[in-house]
């Protein structure tokens, strides 16, 4: 494929050897790769860039979509003493039996096992117990000497943190901490192609 350069006129090349690379990072499909790579002027740090924008927009679109399908994942951790057991959903069995969909829903029981968190998403918080954090964080910064007009902001971003604690899709990711888990499973939607929702979990810790 060719590609103006910077809009001068030139023409360069996008190589098939590009396309295969930015495939291999983000599973994209080759004329996703190809234009992402053109937009990008070759760059692959900014064609992955473009295509998870481009993701996250679609994921956005559908995520009012029906999921009746999907499966439900078992993790066995630590010779039997930690277990979890999620339950993931999609639009289609056909792709709740794919190698990928399972491989999402592995990666998040992984995730749950690892870092423990308490709800799927900040949407599930009542907005009291949120209230009460929010009030917890602001009494300690001004207990600091924070100014008033500094406090509120220290307080959010701690509050932020918190939901990056207890919320499963504000953690960072367990296998690459540069993403969310939130951001995978909107990755997982764009290359699908149906709306992915994690329905609940459990997690089991012997004698707790």
């Amino acid at each position: 494929m060719r590609r103006r350069d910077g809009g001068r006129g030139r023409l360069a090349e996008i190589s098939a050897q590009q396309v295969k690379e930015l495939r291999a990072r983000t599973g994209a499909g080759i004329i996703d790769c190809r234009n992402a790579l053109a937009e990008a002027s070759g760059d692959l740090e900014k064609a992955q860039l473009v295509l998870r924008a481009k993701g996250l927009a679609a994921a956005e679109k559908k995520s009012g979509r029906a999921t009746k399908e999907g499966l439900v994942e078992a993790y066995i951790h630590s010779e039997g003493r930690l277990g979890v057991l999620v339950e993931i959903n999609c639009e289609t069995d056909f792709v709740a039996k794919t190698a990928e969909f399972k491989a999402l829903a592995h990666d998040v029981a992984l995730q749950i096992a690892a870092s423990d968190p308490r709800y799927v998403s900040r949407d599930e918080i009542s907005p009291d117990v949120i209230a009460t954090e929010r009030e917890v964080y602001l009494a300690q910064a001004k207990g600091e000497g924070k100014p008033d007009h500094i406090a509120p902001k220290i307080a959010e971003g701690k509050l932020e943190k918190w939901f990056a604690t207890v919320c499963l899709l504000d953690q960072p990711f367990v296998r690459d901490d540069s993403h969310k888990v939130g951001d995978v499973v909107k990755a997982a939607i764009a290359k699908t192609g149906e709306n992915i929702q994690i329905r609940r979990f459990a997690r089991f810790r012997l004698g707790e």
